[in-house]
């Protein structure tokens, strides 16, 4: 079964002018939708994890007619940027050019001649509300959102249930859903961080991968994790690191200004996935980040926005989960919770302090959608409806 993605029409624009470059999660859905480009006959798929793929990219046997050429995985070889740039160079009026791949491709950039104004990056995320209802995205930054009349209630507990990854998400077997997310993180723990980083210690690379699903949504403490881990803090930071650019994780740091006594340094951290979460209440503040970081690529991918993904949390301990921003100008802060019949006392005091225009208490299980003072309380399947 294959779901029409919400990057389709932007990415064919985008590749009638520049190279693309598709990166996101493993199994998140870049093949099937790289794939979908391929329309005619002469159009190629190359896969660098397969042999006879490799040969064929490395002599460059490309079709002679105009065609669209998708190249999957190849930052793993190491001299990628710099072969691409060249063929780019030499075949671009001919051949259109769609590489994707399970690492941040805009980081790995080790060597060789720069690719600027070569291409255009997009990041792939799994299904949202909004894609899977086929809502209309009317998003302008610093507007307020346009929320659809429904709650889609049901399409939300499936995300809410199996994540936005297509596999699991189409299947809906919680049995397949188990296996699915055992065999999905030993490969990405055993295959693409040993293709693509010198870590030796993978099985504590494991264990903290382990030990962050109890950690989402708190401050990150590098040093708690340092002492369970019995490592070095430089150590824990380069893990850290390597599972947000392989799309494991994301942080979202603390929005200081001077109008508050803000945190300034700890972030707090997401899973890309948020399905293995066992804490519903953490589980779905993770959800709704994980719209809002979809929300925010697109906006820079698509649109050429600066968009930021913050927290806010003062030394009195008020804080509010998410705070959205435009060029570091506050848009909308969100609270999550997962029942509540009145408004946050932090979010009206952060809204107030920093004039933030909207202020949203999104319910997971609440149905009201009422407006509590300056404060709008609505369910979380409407909220994320007006998100993509």
């Amino acid at each position: 079964m294959y779901i029409s993605r919400y990057s389709e029409s932007s990415i064919l624009q985008d590749l009638s002018e520049k190279m693309v470059f598709l990166s996101g999660p493993r199994q998140v859905g870049k093949t099937t939708l790289a794939k979908s480009f391929l329309r005619k006959k002469q159009d190629r798929y190359f896969n660098w994890d397969s042999r006879q793929n490799r040969r064929e990219i490395l002599a460059a046997l490309w079709p002679a007619e105009k065609a669209t050429l998708v190249f999957d995985e190849l930052h793993k070889y190491r001299n990628w940027k710099t072969w691409i740039k060249g063929e780019f160079d030499h075949h671009h009026e001919r051949l259109k050019f769609l590489i994707t791949g399970s690492a941040r491709l805009d980081v790995y950039r080790k060597g060789g001649d720069s690719l600027q104004g070569r291409y255009h990056s997009h990041r792939l995320h799994g299904f949202s509300v909004g894609e899977l209802e086929h809502l209309p995205l009317t998003i302008e930054p610093l507007k307020e959102l346009s929320f659809p009349s429904g709650a889609y209630r049901e399409t939300l507990e499936s995300l809410f249930y199996y994540g936005g990854f297509p596999e699991p998400f189409l299947k809906q077997n919680p049995r397949f859903l188990r296996r699915w997310q055992r065999e999905k993180l030993d490969r990405f723990l055993r295959e693409d961080i040993r293709d693509l980083e010198n870590v030796r210690a993978l099985s504590a690379l494991e264990l903290l991968a382990d030990m962050l699903l109890e950690r989402i949504g708190a401050p990150l403490s590098l040093q708690s994790l340092r002492e369970d881990l019995e490592v070095s803090h430089r150590a824990v930071s380069h893990w850290i690191d390597i599972l947000e650019r392989l799309y494991y994780c994301y942080l979202v740091t603390p929005y200081a200004k001077s109008t508050v006594r803000s945190l300034r340094k700890a972030p707090k951290l997401y899973l890309w996935d948020w399905s293995p979460i066992v804490d519903e209440g953490f589980r779905f503040e993770n959800l709704i980040a994980g719209h809002l970081l979809k929300m925010k690529h697109l906006l820079e991918d698509q649109e050429g926005y600066k968009i930021g993904l913050h927290y806010l949390r003062d030394v009195l301990k008020r804080e509010v989960d998410f705070l959205v921003t435009v060029d570091r100008k506050p848009w909308f802060a969100v609270e999550c919770k997962v029942s509540t019949d009145s408004a946050s006392p932090s979010l009206r005091y952060f809204g107030e302090r920093l004039r933030i225009p909207y202020l949203y208490q999104v319910t997971l299980k609440g149905s009201d959608d009422i407006l509590d003072g300056n404060v709008r309380i609505l369910p979380a399947g409407r909220f994320l409806g007006a998100l993509p």
